[in-house]
């Protein structure tokens, strides 16, 4: 009988590193949901942020189909691709996927504002009424850093220090380096 080698490597300093990095340098990600309706699993394109913790925060329209999947259920994925790298065979790219809890937050200004800084052409929308931020509590997380190099992550993996969240937010609510 041969023995089956597990791929999955001891989550490490440098897979947290990465898994963080790719967080805080998203300004996009793919979303999954589940459709109300059917059960049938929903992926969508999101603009997406940090807050101060390096949870992922979007902010979705309340007209769109992911956004109604949210409220029926809030159990949702995020995969996070590395755009930093152009070039190559993109399966060997580095990649995360977040299992998240979402729940919708309150915006204050200040948060509006750091958004809209990141992301100047969302001042189009943001102001409209349906439009709301959502935070994507991770609860658990797969790293696949490139071939070779996949990791099971913990929330405290993906997120920033514990000492970093304990300071927690910053004024906007969105992380410092985002406003």
């Amino acid at each position: 009988m041969t023995k089956k080698l597990d791929p999955i490597r001891p989550t490490d300093d440098e897979a947290r590193a990465l898994a963080r990095r790719l967080l805080a340098e998203m300004r996009h990600a793919v979303l999954g949901t589940l459709d109300p309706e059917t059960g049938t699993p929903l992926v969508t394109r999101i603009a997406v942020q940090i807050d101060g913790t390096g949870t992922p925060v979007a902010l979705l329209s309340g007209l769109a189909a992911h956004t109604r999947a949210l409220i029926a259920d809030p159990r949702a994925g995020l995969l996070v691709s590395d755009d930093s790298v152009a070039k190559g065979d993109v399966m060997a790219h580095a990649r995360l996927s977040v299992l998240a809890q979402a729940e919708q937050i309150e915006a204050t200004p200040e948060m509006r504002d750091a958004w809209v800084g990141q992301d100047p052409k969302s001042k189009v929308y943001i102001g409209l009424p349906d439009f709301r931020f959502w935070r994507l509590v991770p609860q658990s997380g797969l790293l696949n850093g490139g071939f070779g190099r996949a990791f099971k992550l913990s929330p405290d993996d993906m997120l920033k220090s514990k000492d970093a969240r304990q300071q927690q937010l910053s004024p906007s609510g969105l992380a410092p380096q985002q406003m």
